[in-house]
Order: C-alpha cells, then structure tokens, then sequence
C-alpha cells in the first residue's frame, strides 16, 4: 500500500467528521461528504510525494480518458455543442487576457506550461517531475521560470501582490489543501487581480444521471469534488467573491468555470 493521508478533515471547513459515500468509492480509496458543509472529498488521498510520478498528471489523465472513451453518455456531447454554439471554448487566453490585462500570470498546476502566452508573462507551479521541467523551460523564454512542489506550498515562495492573474484550470480538484492555496493565491494576487478557476461540477446533470461512471471521477488524484456552492463556500472563506463564467451551460455541464475577485473589506 502506497502513502496516504489518513482521513484528513474537510478541505473546506476543517471539520473532522464526515460520512462515506460507498457508491462513489472505489476501494481503497474513500469518497465522503462532510457533515457539516457537505463538501464532498476523497478522504484518504495519496501523499504529495505519489503525484510527483505515480498519479502525476501526465500519467493518470491519459489512462483515464483511453478507458473512458473520452467521455460519458448522451450528455457530455450535448454540453459541448451548446458551449461551442456560445463560443465558450476551453481556450481562454482571449479571456486571460481581458481579465489579466496582459501582466504577469501564475498558472497552478501548469502541466508543460503552455496556457500562458505572451504579452503575458507567465509564471508557474507543476508538482510533476516530468512536466515541470519543460513548463520551465518554456517559461523563462517568456520571462518567468516555473517552480516544482504542492501548490499550497510553492505559492508562499512568491511575493505579496506579485501577479494581475492566477489560473487554477483542472487543478484544484487535485489539492489536497484547498483552503491554503486559495488563501496564497489572495496573498499574491494583485487587489486589481483575478483568479479563473475549472473543475470537475458534481452538481451536473451527468454525474446525477450515471453515478459512479461519471467522468469526473478520478481515482485517486481528484481528491475534490465540487458544486457551484462549494466552490463559492470556500472561496469566501479565502476573502474571495466568485462570478460563475459558464452561467448558461452549467446544468449539463461535467466542469464549473468560476473567476475570483478579492471581496471588499467590511
């Protein structure tokens, strides 16, 4: 048995209890919905070290999608169409730009460093061995270097109101310690700034129809699993308001595309 974090309280909360979710679990892995907010997680997530090469990205992303398919039922074609219908593409970077007003970027969890282009520099933080040497590579030709580590950790290492962006795209179901990378992120963001956000949405129509067979299920590297209100919970509790992207395509669609802006002081 490989290291895991034993039972670890709600990322969301801290709460200490919560209850098993056995038709979501694959064993020896352990979903749960907290008891007090209802955040549902994985409750034994591997350690940090695991994800540097046996559950790093590069590795588990691609088995899952060849098993899959690529998809689920009827529903995730659909979504697609409507989202391609608005324009809604999973290419951001005319979005990045107009919401980062083309400063310096950080991207968490930034694979090989690609999502972040000039005129913005991009900055970065991969935990994948293998990826991080090339989104490094790739970044100090840019103008900004990438470091390796967790997230909730590497973000420390940057300064105060460093960056005018924080991008968070399919990372964030993958820590472990959500609160504190939130809590970074509002440390390094510029008051002016924004943090974009993607992640799996259990709240989905798919997920509600098939159950365990849905996509968004990962084991065990998605260690979150979010809706609409849990990401707004916790993103609260890191001083941030939220504004839903995908406002018309949300029901039936498997991922939630939120921005962060930092709340205003009471």
């Amino acid at each position: 048995m490989r290291d895991q974090i034993k039972y670890r309280p709600c990322p969301c909360c801290s709460a200490e209890n919560s209850s098993d979710m056995t038709s979501y679990s694959s064993a020896p892995w352990q979903v749960a919905s907290c008891d007090e907010c209802g955040f549902v997680f994985l409750r034994n997530p591997p350690a940090y070290q695991e994800l540097e090469e046996d559950f790093a990205w590069d590795k588990t992303y691609f088995e899952a999608r060849d098993n899959s398919g690529g998809g689920s039922t009827i529903f995730s074609p659909m979504a697609r169409k409507i989202r391609n219908r608005l324009g809604m593409y999973r290419d951001k970077t005319t979005q990045f730009r107009k919401w980062f007003n083309d400063g310096h970027v950080l991207d968490i969890g930034c694979g090989w460093g690609q999502r972040i282009t000039p005129p913005m520099t991009p900055y970065g933080i991969e935990i994948s061995n293998n990826l991080h040497e090339i989104a490094d590579k790739l970044m100090r030709e840019r103008g900004g270097f990438c470091l390796k580590g967790p997230g909730a950790e590497m973000i420390r290492k940057f300064e105060t109101a460093m960056f005018d962006g924080i991008v968070m795209f399919s990372y964030l179901e993958h820590e472990t310690a959500v609160l504190d990378v939130l809590t970074g992120a509002h440390r390094a963001l510029k008051d002016t700034g924004a943090v974009f956000i993607r992640v799996p949405n259990f709240g989905s129509l798919n997920r509600r129809v098939i159950g365990p067979d849905w996509c968004g299920f990962r084991y065990p590297d998605h260690v979150n699993y979010f809706t609409l209100s849990s990401l707004r919970d916790v993103a609260a509790r890191a001083g941030f308001t939220t504004e839903l992207v995908n406002r018309v395509t949300l029901p039936v669609d498997d991922n939630i595309s939120v921005v962060l802006r930092k709340a205003s002081p009471t």
